[in-house]
């Protein structure tokens, strides 16, 4: 029984393997024009012959071509091929974390949401949420005390904070931002070493000042220390964006 069990279970992850090498091929021949829209694809006999597969393999992968939007079955005529769908303009896919207006975009939407999620945080966070907030807080001052880019590991702070929110959308949000949500190279471009680590070191007395108000559980004060940190960034990237505007 236990042979059986273990057998039916490799089967189903190797048809698993080959419908998504099916779905691969049959989806980038049809947008690469090998079919064009309108033409009947080979019948599922021609497919397992050319394809080497069980017409359950054949069957699966037409459904997900079918979710794609890129087939449709007809009843006793066979499979069509579709106009593909247009392409969906993912958010923040145009962000250009070099551009200075853009960096102002991504603050003003960040204000809004992470001011909120620090303030969450020190309401719901977990004895081990809030270890992880002070173990990324600690993780980027060894970074500023080295002198190393400190972006990804800023970023991995402001992640820990809005999971410590317990509401996943927090999080989801900020992944979907990305790491260039936190900019640095426009700031600190044409400034000299000195002026980079003191803006580094203010960014971090003003993370000091948000994790300490979360771990104390006040909610007014990770609010506050949030909205003075981000508003902060938004006017240093505002004042940069003048002079920018003023050389022009």
């Amino acid at each position: 029984m236990i042979a059986d069990a273990r057998q039916a279970s490799r089967t189903r992850k190797g048809t698993g393997t080959l419908v998504s090498q099916l779905v691969d091929k049959l989806r980038k021949s049809i947008l690469a024009g090998d079919f064009q829209p309108g033409d009947r694809l080979p019948s599922e006999a021609q497919m397992t012959i050319d394809h080497d597969v069980s017409r359950t393999v054949i069957r699966e992968a037409i459904a997900v071509l079918r979710s794609e939007g890129l087939v449709e079955p007809r009843q006793g005529a066979g499979v069509f091929v579709l106009d593909p769908p247009a392409p969906v303009n993912l958010p923040f896919q145009d962000v250009d974390s070099t551009r200075i207006s853009s960096v102002i975009e991504l603050l003003e939407l960040r204000t809004a949401v992470e001011i909120e999620a620090a303030a969450l945080a020190a309401l719901r966070r977990s004895p081990q949420q809030e270890e992880a907030i002070l173990a990324r807080q600690r993780d980027l001052l060894v970074l500023i005390e080295a002198g190393k880019a400190t972006a990804d590991a800023d970023f991995a702070l402001h992640l820990a904070i809005a999971e410590a929110t317990n509401n996943p959308r927090f999080p989801e949000f900020l992944q979907m931002i990305g790491k260039g949500g936190i900019p640095r190279a426009a700031l600190q471009d044409g400034q000299d070493t000195s002026l980079q680590h003191e803006y580094i070191s203010q960014i971090h007395r003003e993370h000091a000042q948000i994790v300490e108000a979360i771990s104390n559980g006040d909610e007014a004060g990770a609010r506050a220390a949030m909205k003075l940190h981000l508003r902060g960034s938004l006017s240093r990237y505002r004042a940069i964006h003048q002079r920018t505007l003023s050389k022009l």
